[in-house]
């Protein structure tokens, strides 16, 4: 510890008292990384503030003392957002998880940043709402996170990612100064979009510490179809007549064999076929006779691409069911190694046939387990590679595919990232994406709201020395050595 470590400590422990500041090691361990796990760097210290207030305070003494700082909600981002700085403390947002109002004439709730995303829908479902954003992990991550990402998920592609349902937030700015941004009117718009600019910028520009959420109701009909094929190339075909036809399903999965071996070998088995090359789910809601309609043409479809099965789901809990497989194949990767890599990016859906076998020429060249799944509306790819990361050779293997599956992406006119945002995994690859000119404004940008950049340092922008490469945090420049 350092005189400045010592220090914050202490004025953490005057400002919440010591059971709502951590400093042991065996506390901060755990705060060492979120769901990148080879990338790790331990906390100084850990702030559990429950208001605003608090969270003012705490980056107040930050700022004071020239400590850098990092907001966390649950640790379920996999882009190393959530990581602390070397000699900075954590500011975790866990326990401001209340549900401050439910507005139902009006469809919003008022929410604390360490709201768990599954938990806002259950408690507004009585109403006949919904939030809409569903990220794989939602029975985890809270609503804070996925502001600071913009975080997708299946249901999406229809109704559009966590921008698209966020009406207003408040903040603490770096500088602790309290800012409100947004309008909780929805369709309100004057001066600048500063709210705009705070989503999706991975708590670099400030710490959002209440949400006004945009609620929707829920539709009238549900109906859920599991299509099996021999190859994923006929699957992905499928996925882009879809969207040619200009249907737009709520929901639109891909599973590969190995993702579907491992859910149904799994707590989260769903009765996927096993002899399946690829299923596609897709979940479609509206009006009924809409949906009734859609289903149809969505069914000639897969018999036109050769589909080998066609299911649909008989009632609530057989949907549900396969949904369950979905949601959890992250989760059932588990049983595969001890860590699972998650990468992210984004291609056009009709070079999805092209992409996906070089993905695994990629990770079979360097001797690493690949399994797929994917928001296959989106081409939005999440290719699961599953290791140990004990093994030092392994890890830079892993590093590396992902090197080259972004490389891969890009030069088929894809995007950096779909939703886990940018943080340090891919911070190396932005000036592939953006001229120097870009990087320097979004640099300002940044400076205007965080001009002594100690809120979460070093993520997104490239940073000095490391602009083409991803590096550990001990390899950053700053590091203790």
């Amino acid at each position: 510890m350092t005189p400045v470590s010592d220090a914050i400590v202490q004025e953490l422990e005057r400002l919440l008292g010591r059971e709502r500041c951590l400093s042991g090691p065996g506390q901060l361990v755990a705060y060492e990384c979120d769901a990148l796990t080879h990338f790790k760097s331990v906390p100084v210290a850990v702030a559990l503030p429950q208001t605003t207030e608090e969270v003012q305070e705490v980056v107040r003494a930050c700022v004071r003392l020239g400590v850098p700082f990092t907001p966390r909600g649950a640790g379920t981002g996999l882009s190393g957002g959530a990581i602390p700085a070397p000699g900075g403390i954590v500011i975790e947002l866990s326990l401001m998880k209340s549900i401050l109002v439910v507005d139902v004439e009006n469809r919003l709730a008022v929410v604390q940043p360490g709201v768990v995303n599954a938990h806002l829908s259950t408690e507004v479902g009585e109403h006949g709402l919904a939030y809409a954003p569903d990220p794989s992990s939602q029975i985890v991550c809270t609503l804070g996170g996925n502001v600071a990402e913009n975080s997708g998920g299946p249901h999406c592609l229809k109704h559009g990612a966590t921008t698209n349902h966020i009406l207003a937030m408040r903040c603490v700015m770096p500088d602790g100064e309290i800012m409100d941004l947004g309008s909780p009117v929805a369709g309100g718009s004057a001066g600048l979009d500063l709210r705009g600019v705070m989503l999706g910028s991975e708590g670099t520009l400030g710490i959002v510490t209440e949400i006004t959420c945009r609620l929707v109701p829920m539709p009238e009909r549900v109906e859920t179809l599991l299509a099996t094929f021999d190859t994923m190339a006929a699957a992905c075909s499928s996925v882009s007549k879809i969207i040619a036809a200009g249907i737009i399903p709520s929901a639109l999965e891909a599973l590969d064999d190995r993702t579907i071996a491992a859910v149904e070998a799994s707590v989260f088995r769903a009765g996927y076929p096993a002899d399946a090359t690829a299923v596609i789910l897709v979940e479609l809601d509206g009006h009924p006779a809409q949906v009734a309609a859609e289903r149809r043409r969505i069914e000639a479809i897969f018999q036109d691409v050769g589909a080998i099965g066609i299911e649909a789901a008989k009632d609530a809990d057989h949907a549900q069911a396969l949904w369950k497989g979905r949601k959890g194949a992250f989760g059932a990767m588990g049983r595969l190694a001890p860590d699972l890599y998650v990468q992210d990016a984004v291609v056009p859906r009709s070079k999805l046939p092209e992409v996906l076998p070089r993905i695994g020429e990629i990770c079979d060249e360097l001797g690493l387990q690949l399994a797929n799944v994917f928001h296959a509306g989106e081409g939005n790819l999440h290719p699961n590679i599953s290791y140990d990361g004990r093994n030092a050779q392994e890890v830079e293997r892993v590093v590396e595919a992902g090197r080259r599956i972004i490389d891969l992406c890009l030069s088929v006119g894809g995007a950096l990232s779909g939703e886990h945002g940018i943080g340090l995994e891919k911070q190396g690859f932005m000036h592939l994406v953006f001229s120097a000119d870009d990087l320097e404004t979004m640099s300002r940008v940044r400076a205007a709201f965080n001009p002594g950049e100690l809120l979460n340092p070093g993520k997104v922008l490239p940073t000095p020395g490391a602009c083409a490469e991803v590096k550990p945090l001990h390899q950053l420049p700053g590091a203790p050595s």
